[in-house]
């Protein structure tokens, strides 16, 4: 029996680090979960152990090329932004992968954009809020500014996809996903590095752009399998809509974060939505995707443990609440004792007294009504000015019948879709170099939607 054709995707999260096989069909034949005991750095703050997952790439491609049903044509990467290596010229980091949420010192914060215009002017031009280490050109700045020896024997800054990619080919590269999400490295009006990288030397830096259909040879001799230079991973997960979909739409990406991504905006941001905690991405193709962000999955679980401890229930109950237009006719009905700004980060709920709710469903139904109203604000920050036709949840919110049914009440004039598909982010990293691995067109079932009307519900 002949082998089965595979990408190997490494999928590399803050918390879990995943290898997956996909066939041809974009089917996972195989997966692998890992965790990694932190390290920490020279100031004792926790970051990731680089060696461990360095070792864990090479040890699970060595699995898997042990597996004689599997024929691995090519291998990328997808991982978490703000993540830099620096690499000598002996190929080995110089540093720890420092932690992007380290705090960042803000005397050298006010230093930075005192010197380069202030920070509402950066931030407009490079797309990018002041949000400390997550701006991990400022990771760099940092460097240079506090360890110049070290600085001075970088030889290659590279992102954690990247640097993944190098272990295996011994190439260094730039990657258009990684360099446009919220680094501060970007100008996004001039659509090159922001010359403050050029003043400080840090252009010199980073390696050569490259497109994320690059691929390179293994740098091991006597393999023959393909491998991509890595993604950022909010860009990979957005790449199977892209292909799948021409028309404009917008996805909510849901999880801890709720990021509404429009691809079709490609409108220069704003100060005021600088404030709002819009940013902008630069996708796979290097076109800008205008974002913004609430922090509504989080808030969902606090409010969550609120409402279980308050009617003496188990949280568990709240995964499968079914909506019950009734219950939300008779709140808004009713007057309340706050009001819900819509454009607050966070909802009105926390501040609500419980004891005003006939029974916990009321109460979820009333989280879930104010959480949809600041998400429609939000999401109605980026889709303004385009002319949008559909909107995609996908994520945890996207299986929660209350949040969808609302938000496609809120939306009337553009079909709201609950998505669901196996590892979005991995796959997107499979797609991006599909011609070179998969001789089967892409197929177009791998999104799975269910369409959500005011009070129905049509899986399609």
């Amino acid at each position: 029996m002949s082998a089965t054709p595979v990408i190997a995707i490494f999928d590399v999260g803050k918390t879990n680090k995943k290898l997956f096989l996909f066939d041809e069909n974009y089917q996972i034949v195989f997966e692998k979960t890992a965790r990694f005991l932190e390290t920490v750095d020279e100031d004792g703050f926790p970051c990731e152990n680089i060696e461990s997952l360095r070792l864990s790439v090479f040890d699970s491609l060595s699995e898997v090329f042990r597996m004689p049903q599997f024929k691995v044509k090519a291998v990328n990467f997808s991982a978490y932004g703000a993540s830099f290596i620096y690499v000598g010229e002996d190929g080995k980091p110089l540093t720890p992968l420092y932690n992007y949420l380290k705090e960042f010192p803000e005397e050298l914060s006010e230093q930075f954009y005192a010197k380069y215009g202030g920070k509402d002017k950066v931030s407009v031009q490079t797309a990018s809020p002041a949000l400390g280490s997550l701006n991990s050109g400022l990771q760099l700045y940092r460097l240079k500014k506090e360890q110049p020896d070290v600085f001075n024997r970088v030889a290659n800054a590279l992102h954690l996809p990247q640097y993944m990619s190098y272990l295996l080919t011994g190439k260094a590269y730039s990657d258009l996903t990684s360099i446009g999400c919220h680094t501060c490295l970007w100008d996004f009006e001039q659509n090159r590095y922001h010359e403050w990288t050029q003043q400080e030397g840090i252009a010199l830096k980073l390696p050569s752009i490259q497109p994320a259909n690059k691929v390179m040879p293994v740098l091991f001799p006597g393999n023959n399998y393909k491998v991509g230079i890595g993604l950022h991973d909010s860009s990979a997960a957005l790449i199977p809509y892209l292909v799948n979909f021409h028309e404009p739409f917008i996805l909510i990406s849901t999880g801890t974060w709720c990021i509404s991504l429009n691809p079709f905006n490609q409108q220069p941001l704003t100060t005021d939505e600088l404030k709002d905690d819009c940013l902008s991405y630069l996708q796979y193709q290097g076109k800008p995707v205008k974002a913004s962000r609430l922090f509504s999955g989080n808030e969902h679980e606090q409010q969550v443990k609120r409402i279980a401890a308050h009617f003496d229930t188990d949280i568990i109950k709240y995964r499968n609440v079914v909506f019950d237009p009734e219950i939300i006719n008779y709140l808004k009905s009713k007057e309340l004792s706050v009001e819900q700004d819509p454009r607050a980060k966070i909802s009105a709920f926390g501040k609500r007294d419980l004891s005003e709710y006939r029974n916990d469903t009321e109460a979820y139904h009333q989280l879930i009504l104010d959480l949809v109203n600041i998400q429609v604000y939000s999401t109605g920050l980026v889709l303004k000015g385009t002319k949008v036709k559909r909107i995609f949840v996908d994520g945890g919110f996207s299986k929660n019948s209350v949040f969808m049914h609302l938000l496609a009440q809120a939306f009337p004039n553009i079909e709201v879709f609950s998505a669901s598909m196996a590892q979005a982010t991995a796959v997107g990293a499979a797609l991006a170099i599909h011609k070179e691995w998969n001789s089967k067109p892409v197929p177009n079932d791998i999104i799975q939607l269910k369409y959500y009307s005011a009070n129905q519900t049509i899986d399609i």
